[in-house]
């Protein structure tokens, strides 16, 4: 099943539920389904993100890692 045959079904079952509602089975499959589109979605941001150059005014080229932790001291200051 492509992600576009996932929605629609995604879709169905909702107009179901809203309806007459969803067997056990059905609430399963859509739990399974809204999953799947999730993990999609987000696995296509991460590509995405993962192409993204960015130019310093300097001309350099950097990729943008993951967003790097402060020290346990500099997330501490100012605080009582």
């Amino acid at each position: 099943m492509n992600m576009e045959e996932k929605i629609k079904r995604i879709n169905q079952l909702y107009h179901k539920s809203q309806g007459e509602g969803l067997t056990e089975e059905e609430k399963l499959e859509q739990k399974n389904l809204r999953a799947e589109y999730a993990a999609s979605v987000r696995a296509n941001l991460r590509s995405q993100l993962d192409s993204i150059t960015i130019q310093k005014p300097d001309g350099t080229l950097v990729k943008p890692g993951k967003k790097q932790e402060k020290d346990a001291s500099d997330s501490r200051e100012g605080t009582v």
